[in-house]
């Protein structure tokens, strides 16, 4: 690898800080940050940026575009949630599956119950706990402040958090910000799932990338709780939309067997400023 990557979650309501998971949002940054201070080399076109993520212990090669050897933020790549179009940057990922768990399906089943609950557990680079909105009395379509308005809504799924961290060999789960919980229901914009991500209390307004990279490869399983939910081509590799409040995250998955041996996502980064702060 050319460069390490160390991702610190900071929680906003506490204060807290965890190094338990990755970020691929923010991934998309290293690429050029990286080219830019002179950690690797640029190449005319394109250069490829091998990181080393410390969090997982695993690689993603990202394809920044460098055209005439130097970082550019313009380009028609356009993302959901994003305003505005920018330069691609392809993420290529190695060694997700079981990530951080120890297996893509850490428990070995594609169905666990918790609190009577079905649930698949899952890590695709990011453990993940997918439910069924139908469970608890959602559609699943509902906005991110409307989820986190229902009564009695973040208790049960915190009290199923906590039990699926041990179960997925991430020992006490208390103050760290993994798994994800997941509430999924029937696309509804052509793609394979819809889904309502808790980060881990708060409902994002978007998806993570390794979260819809975790969401897709769960719904691959023929018995998961995405069991007549989901809608995809049995293909290999596959390419599939993961739905969110705020539009659609396409993911790449390529299988061999019944393990993910790479996950590819188009993110883009802009920069925003450099300079130096004298307090």
């Amino acid at each position: 690898c050319d460069v390490d990557y160390l991702f610190l979650q900071v929680q906003p309501d506490t204060g807290s800080i965890s190094d338990g998971q990755n970020c691929g949002n923010m991934l998309a940054a290293v690429g050029p940050f990286a080219i830019e201070r002179g950690l690797v080399s640029a190449k005319a076109g394109e250069t490829i940026v091998r990181v080393y993520m410390v969090n997982s212990e695993s690689q993603a090669d990202l394809v920044v575009q460098t055209p005439e050897g130097k970082v550019t933020y313009e380009g028609d790549a356009r993302i959901d949630g994003v305003p505005g179009m920018h330069a691609p940057i392809i993420q290529n990922y190695s060694c997700t599956a079981g990530a951080q768990c120890g297996a893509l399906l850490p428990t070995g089943n594609q169905i666990d119950i918790i609190d009577g609950v079905e649930v698949t557990l899952v890590d695709n680079g990011m453990p993940s706990v997918m439910l069924r909105a139908a469970d608890f009395g959602l559609t699943g379509y509902e906005t991110p402040q409307e989820i986190e308005a229902f009564p009695g809504l973040k208790a049960k799924i915190e009290s199923i958090r906590l039990q699926a961290g041990p179960m997925m060999n991430l020992g006490d789960v208390t103050e760290q910000t993994i798994p994800k919980m997941c509430l999924i229901s029937s696309p509804r914009s052509g793609g394979i799932i819809n889904t309502r991500t808790f980060i881990p209390h708060r409902v994002h307004e978007a998806v993570g990338v390794l979260a819809a990279a975790s969401d897709a490869a769960a719904c691959m399983f023929p018995n998961s709780v995405a069991k007549g939910t989901a809608v995809f081509e049995e293909v290999n590799p596959c390419r599939v939309d993961v739905e969110h409040p705020t539009g659609v995250m396409t993911v790449e998955l390529e299988w061999d067997g019944d393990t993910v041996i790479r996950t590819g996502l188009i993110r883009t980064a802009r920069k925003l400023m450099d300079g130096v702060v004298f307090a």
